[in-house]
């Protein structure tokens, strides 16, 4: 089912409907990300890549924040809603969430759709956490070895991660700067790796 901007933004969909779409085992940790807008396309991002689960940490902005919680639905153009989320008061809270929801069953295909045939009948991984962030200790996003299920965590628009998170995660992945600036928009990073994840585990 494919469905336009107009059509998500007035659509709420059924359990079933949910239950019907076949996500890989990748989870998005969003930490102290403020800006809706950036939230909102996150969410978007997950939809694309049929994630498992996005966990909004600390001061992200979220959904069902009365307050701002209209604009990420405005941002997301209701997608929102068809990506299971949930709030964590910390990364370290995510990721526990996160190793009890992994399936129990001898094989990623039972619970998760693997697009390449050569993820069946393996025995299932470890989680590995890959934080998207410029660190002494980073990599290029390109060289990581990316294997399901994983983690990729993004932080504060001006602050990134933090030090406490980046002691959590098996590695650290840099996109390569050329300009003057620094950095770029938080969601541009996230869907650069998300895509490099998509092509290098199942192509």
């Amino acid at each position: 089912m494919k469905l336009a901007a107009k059509e998500l933004r007035i659509t709420t969909p059924t359990p079933k409907q949910l239950a019907a779409i076949k996500r890989r085992p990748i989870f998005i940790i969003v930490e102290n990300v403020l800006d809706t807008y950036n939230v909102g396309a996150i969410f978007r991002l997950a939809d694309a890549a049929r994630v498992a689960k996005v966990l909004l940490v600390g001061d992200s902005a979220t959904p069902t924040d009365p307050k701002v919680g209209h604009k990420i639905h405005k941002a997301s153009v209701g997608v929102w809603q068809w990506v299971p989320w949930e709030y964590a008061r910390t990364t370290k809270a995510a990721l526990e969430t996160i190793n009890r929801s992994l399936p129990i069953s001898k094989s990623f295909h039972l619970k998760f759709q693997i697009p390449n045939s050569k993820f069946q009948n393996q025995n299932i991984k470890p989680l590995t956490v890959y934080a998207i962030e410029q660190d002494v200790s980073s990599i290029p996003y390109t060289e990581a070895d990316y294997s399901y299920p994983l983690v990729l965590i993004v932080g504060h628009e001006t602050t990134g991660i933090s030090k406490e998170t980046l002691k959590l995660a098996d590695h650290i992945v840099e996109i390569p700067m050329y300009g003057v600036n620094k950095s770029m928009n938080v969601m541009v990073c996230l869907a650069i790796v998300l895509w490099e994840v998509l092509k290098t585990t199942e192509n």
